[in-house]
């Protein structure tokens, strides 16, 4: 479920002194529209430079996310915006990212951001993962899997971002060619096998317009893919099918929908193999 979101203004004094702390007198707030998971979300220019800032209250059901969010920030270089500062006061947990310039990645077919996607998740994938806590990939799938059995595919000691919507991938078009993406909103980071990235990817693919074969094909681009078991990316396939079509269910909006049809329709085709 969207967490409800709110204006920089409507900050605390004590937080939004805080923070100018670290910017200096904000000139420019520009709230942002996208992502789930952050109450606060602007992107804010002072004399001394421009920054992203996200913000949960300290007692938010999920403000276990931003912790986690703001923890792993240390070991994503290369693959997301630094994190430049941290505010804890008033009762809000406040981040301040780098500031990216960039286009939300397109998924659709024929689209020039793919290969630069595929690349970045190569990148993740050789990433070695942080020792700090973070739920395991069978603990986040126990409750949807078929069987109990195939829970053992997803399970391992890889470094995940889980999320792969489309607005969490920032393509800058005049970095050079192959480090064009950046992963930002890693509230649902999480350890697994190497290859789910790339399935979750599959997921927003097809939502993208392509056929299931074609996202595959795609998701074929990550090298842990291709010696990914076969058994497991049908389990896996299955479990979201049933993960999408829950929250389509208790939140019948037209994007989660467009998901839900997108996770059958791999399943089915995954049946079909």
């Amino acid at each position: 479920m969207a967490t409800s979101r709110i204006g920089l203004d409507r900050l605390p004094p004590a937080a939004r002194a805080a923070v100018e702390e670290h910017t200096g007198p904000l000139l420019a707030v520009k709230e942002s529209t996208e992502g789930f998971n952050s109450e606060i979300a602007a992107r804010v220019t002072s004399a001394t430079g421009t920054w992203h800032i996200k913000g949960l209250r300290t007692d938010h059901p999920r403000a276990r996310t931003q912790h986690r969010e703001a923890t792993i920030a240390l070991f994503l270089a290369g693959l997301a915006p630094a994190l430049r500062w941290r505010v804890e006061t008033a009762g809000w947990d406040l981040l301040g990212f780098e500031a990216l310039d960039g286009h939300h990645a397109n998924y659709a077919p024929g689209s020039p951001d793919l290969p630069e996607v595929a690349t970045l998740l190569h990148r993740l994938g050789a990433t070695p993962c942080p020792d700090i806590e973070l739920r395991q990939a069978e603990q986040r799938l126990e409750h949807y899997a078929a069987h109990p059995d195939d829970l053992r595919h997803f399970a391992g000691t890889h470094l995940l971002h889980t999320d792969l919507n489309n607005t969490n991938v920032l393509i800058d078009d005049h970095a050079p060619q192959g480090d064009r993406a950046r992963l930002v909103d890693w509230a649902w980071a999480t350890r697994g096998a190497a290859w789910l990235d790339a399935a979750y990817w599959t997921i927003w693919l097809i939502a993208a317009g392509h056929t299931p074969a074609s996202a595959e094909h795609w998701a074929a681009k990550i090298p842990a893919w291709r010696t990914a078991p076969a058994e497991g990316i049908t389990a896996f396939a299955a479990a979201n099918a049933n993960i999408w079509s829950e929250i389509s269910n208790a939140d019948p909006d037209p994007w989660t929908l467009r998901l839900a049809t997108a996770a059958n329709a791999w399943h089915a085709h995954r049946g079909t193999d």
